[in-house]
């Protein structure tokens, strides 16, 4: 067989954990190939050139090869051009990251994913607002969960109806928003606007309503897809009162 090899890949590093004394498996999202795991041989040798280079939400371009679930990592290369997370957005960079590992298959390319994540790094390496940062992680969520095949229908109502501003809708997850009155909220869903639906649609989250009911639907939404697996950065934020 002859064993596949990839150079110039842009990608960034998920998470890293030892294997054996000296090497490394680290995970990474590339643009073109996906989510992979690759070996570092000799990465945590006190002198090795990857220590430097293999940095959590920093672009590399990252060479590979082999035909297995691990491949061995070739090269790495750090691109720059990104300051460092710190504080919150380190913490909410981490959450990115656990998403991406927990929901995103291994060696499927999800390019759009790839560039909203990017987008959202970039916003909260900046110092962006906490309001801006909620809205890039809205942005990434949506993203995420279209490009797993579980996009949203946020224009049309369940029963194919225009979506509107002014209403109330629970979202379901086999049917979509579903028309409320005043009378009937509660139950399994909490309710939210209708303009909610319409600015996610064109991710437009200016609307501190509309920011604070979207975050409650996407943890609704991943919640459901992440299958009863907890993610351990959302108890951090617990923890710390996430506000």
């Amino acid at each position: 067989m002859v064993r596949q090899r990839i150079d110039g890949a842009v990608a960034f590093l998920l998470h890293a954990y030892p294997f054996s004394e000296t090497s490394l498996i680290v995970e990474v999202f590339s643009r073109e190939h996906g989510r992979l795991a690759l070996l570092a041989r000799g990465a945590r040798r006190p002198r090795s050139a990857l220590r430097g280079v293999l940095l959590a939400f920093q672009p590399l371009e990252l060479g590979w090869f082999g035909n297995g679930e691990v491949k061995t990592l070739a090269k790495a290369e750090w691109l720059g051009g990104n300051p460092f997370l710190k504080g919150k957005g380190l913490l909410l960079g981490y959450y990115l990251n656990e998403l991406l590992l927990k929901l995103l298959p291994r060696e499927d390319a999800h390019a759009a994913l790839y560039d909203a994540y990017a987008a959202a790094l970039q916003a909260l390496s900046t110092g962006a607002t906490e309001m801006l940062a909620a809205a890039e992680l809205r942005r990434f969520e949506k993203a995420l969960l279209a490009e797993l095949g579980y996009g949203m229908t946020l224009e049309r109502d369940a029963e194919g109806g225009a979506v509107q501003e002014a209403g109330q809708y629970q979202y379901q997850i086999e049917r979509g928003a579903v028309r409320v009155e005043q009378d009937e909220r509660g139950g399994s869903g909490f309710a939210m606007s209708g303009k909610t639906l319409l600015d996610m649609a064109a991710n437009d989250y200016g609307d501190p309503r509309t920011l604070a009911e979207s975050k409650q639907l996407m943890r609704q939404l991943l919640a459901h897809y992440l299958g009863g697996q907890s993610l351990q950065t959302r108890r951090v934020f617990i923890e710390l009162q996430d506000v």
